[in-house]
């Protein structure tokens, strides 16, 4: 983060929201001193001054100065305010406050990319559920929908009638329809010869469809 986006001109103090005041307020003044506002050896506020001046507590202030004494960019006694200490440990401290910011931000924007996905899969779990639960009441609803299983050319059934398989006793689904080459024949009937391609249409419960699988793949 560039010293312009804490401040718009030369003295001119502006908080982030996301971090402490006295930090802010530390950071601005080794910024000022970093650019040569403020200059080696100079003297600047008293901890109330720098109080009044953004507008913070005493305490607030206090903070903000000891972080700077802590670092060796100001000196700091009683009754002589606060003194310039060092430029050079003053733009060490911005580098790393800026590469602190950095490092801020990037979590910020990991942590919320992860909540992005979280709801997003949680929205995509609740459609799942919603087309389940609406594809179950449908099929509980509408009865007569029929399954529908094709003959594989393969199949050793070819030439088989719905009789000689033991189709309702094998699979307790009832076909309703056979379709063959695009004509479509209700009712077929037990005699009925299966070829290859057929495409059976059936009624039962949800368990048949498996055993009409496994009849059509035996033997295969």
């Amino acid at each position: 983060m560039d010293i312009s986006e804490q401040r718009s001109g030369a003295g001119e103090y502006r908080p982030r929201a996301d971090a402490p005041r006295y930090l802010e307020i530390a950071q601005d003044v080794a910024a000022k001193i970093a650019e040569g506002i403020y200059r080696e050896g100079e003297r600047i506020y008293a901890r109330s001054a720098l109080a009044s001046q953004y507008g913070v507590s005493s305490e607030t202030a206090r903070r903000a100065v000891c972080i700077l004494v802590d670092l060796g960019i100001v000196a700091s006694s009683r009754g002589s305010g606060v003194t310039i200490a060092s430029r050079e440990k003053a733009v060490a401290y911005v580098r790393q406050y800026r590469d602190f910011l950095s490092i801020n931000d990037l979590h910020r924007q990991l942590v919320e990319g992860i909540q992005r996905q979280q709801e997003e899969t949680r929205q995509i779990n609740e459609l799942l559920e919603r087309l389940v639960e609406k594809t179950e009441r449908f099929r509980t609803s509408n009865p007569f929908v029929p399954y529908r299983a094709q003959v594989p050319p393969d199949s050793p059934h070819v030439g088989k009638t719905l009789q000689d398989l033991n189709f309702w006793h094998n699979t307790q689904a009832t076909v309703v329809a056979i379709a063959h080459d695009g004509s479509l024949r209700l009712s077929p009937g037990p005699y009925v010869t299966l070829k290859a391609g057929d495409v059976l249409y059936y009624l039962g419960s949800a368990d048949c469809v498996d055993r009409v699988e496994q009849l059509f793949s035996a033997g295969a």
